[in-house]
């Protein structure tokens, strides 16, 4: 069932996001008669503010570990295997 309701929608193509390629926002009534400058203003900054999916997050967040932490994990693990091999 789809139903008819009058309400002030702004598009924004191009969203200065690199994970969006566009976006629609639905205005408040309260705020229907601001300018739309001042809207699609806002619509930008929030659009930019915006960071990437929580799946991609996650990913670089493993990266982080794997990129980061293993490779000093695995040279202080050889060390010590080193080190105590040779007493």
């Amino acid at each position: 069932m789809i139903r008819g309701i009058s309400r002030q929608i702004i598009e924004v193509k191009e969203t200065g996001n690199m994970y969006y390629e566009s976006a629609y926002l639905v205005v408040k009534p309260e705020y229907a008669s601001a300018e739309r400058e001042l809207l699609e203003r806002e619509a930008r900054k929030i659009l930019r503010s915006l960071d990437a999916p929580s799946g991609m997050k996650r990913a670089r967040g493993m990266s982080f570990w794997v990129t980061r932490v293993a490779p000093p994990a695995a040279v202080a693990a050889a060390a010590a295997i080193l080190y105590f091999a040779t007493i």
